[in-house]
């Protein structure tokens, strides 16, 4: 009976060394409660749900507390573990250009198109990139790291995701959780910036209404596109080539099936894995250090520049344009690519000061130029660091 006992005893207490209560430490507690406020923003706030619930249940996922010496395989970070494989994805970098097939066979181009000088509100939107870049450097972070963190300023995860997987895969975690939670925080951060940089003339500048867009136009878009971007910056080739191959599938009338698929249950499956694996990638052993602390203090400086850039720049292209032409500088915001959030929150803004001034569609076009322009701010990043 007795050594039944001990024999149960010892299984026991072997046992418990397996378990999550025995390995779990201070630090894997602190990444599951970030977790789970993602996952009340997403529910009780609806900040990008689609977003922040995959990430903070692959939060929870990642940090539960197993014995890393054990050989069990379940960890992310554990090469042929389910989670690992998944991980590749990531990792690898092709996630990120299949949610632009997505994107691109989601969006509808006319607002860009009707009026092309709202491109120019997108690329100076990109600035937040190129100046939290420069800072980046300044405080220690070597020229490839600057780079894959000086991204998050065009508020586009999976471009954010691109880059560091290429430039700083050892930042990865961090800079996609950075970019993914700036991103949920739109209506948060920028609404203050907006205010005050604009004049409450400014913000009651009504617009003239977009020009009907031809059939023609929505296709050639996509082609001449793609050329115009692709010879400038050749590298950004895997995420502009899928964003504009995905709006020829929408436009072309022809690919409907095509388009709904890369629309629909394409991109909702690789947002899912991409959130989860993701989250589950910061797990606290990898995640909690004093560079991700300073990552997040820099995307949010590149977040706030990139919005201020954004508004300062229509505020200034208004003096070369003649009256009845002017553009409210409430649509700067949008030049970052949040798609469609940061618009959004322009036409939110612009009610509060005049409920008859609708500025989404024209919002629309620079909030679209911005997804453009972050993939070719990270072509560039990754032509000359690489």
């Amino acid at each position: 009976m007795g050594d039944f006992i001990n024999f149960l005893g010892n299984n026991l207490a072997d046992f418990w060394t397996y378990t999550g209560f025995a390995n779990a430490t201070v630090e894997h507690l602190v990444m599951i409660l970030v977790g789970l406020v993602f996952i009340y923003l997403a529910i009780a706030k609806e900040f990008e749900p689609m977003l922040l619930i995959p990430i903070g249940f692959g939060m929870l996922i990642g940090n539960i507390p197993f014995n890393m010496d054990a050989g069990l395989k379940v960890g992310i970070y554990e090469e042929g573990s389910v989670l690992n494989i998944l991980y590749q994805g990531v990792t690898s970098g092709w996630y990120p250009p299949l949610i632009f097939l997505g994107i691109g066979a989601m969006t509808d181009f006319s607002a860009l198109i009707s009026n092309p000088k709202l491109m120019l509100i997108g690329a100076a939107a990109q600035f937040g990139i190129f100046g939290a870049y420069m800072i980046a450097l300044e405080i220690g972070f070597d020229p490839m790291q600057a780079g894959a963190i000086g991204i998050i300023g065009g508020a586009d995860g999976p471009t954010a995701i691109f880059l560091s997987s290429k430039l700083a895969p050892n930042l990865m975690g961090a800079i996609a959780v950075s970019a993914y939670s700036y991103m949920a925080l739109v209506p948060v951060i920028q609404p203050p910036i907006m205010r005050l940089l604009t004049t409450k003339h400014e913000r009651l500048i009504r617009m003239k209404p977009p020009r009907a867009v031809s059939h023609t136009e929505k296709v050639i878009f996509p082609i001449i596109g793609l050329l115009l971007t692709c010879f400038l910056v050749p590298s950004g080739l895997p995420l502009l080539g899928m964003l504009f191959f995905g709006n020829l599938l929408k436009e072309s009338g022809v690919t409907r099936r095509l388009a709904n698929t890369a629309s629909g249950p394409l991109v909702d499956t690789i947002t899912i894995l991409l959130g989860l694996t993701v989250g589950a990638s910061t797990q606290a052993s990898e995640f909690l250090t004093i560079d991700s602390i300073k990552i997040f203090a820099l995307g949010a400086l590149s977040f706030i520049i990139a919005t201020a850039s954004g508004v300062i720049f229509v505020k200034i292209f208004n003096l070369f344009l003649k009256k009845g032409n002017k553009i409210n500088p409430l649509i700067g915001n949008a030049g970052v690519s949040a798609v469609p959030d940061s618009a959004r929150i322009s036409q939110v803004v612009g009610l509060e000061y005049d409920p008859t001034n609708y500025l989404l569609m024209h919002a629309m076009g620079p909030n679209f130029a911005g997804v453009i322009g972050s993939a070719v701010a990270a072509g560039i990043l990754l032509g000359f660091l690489m």
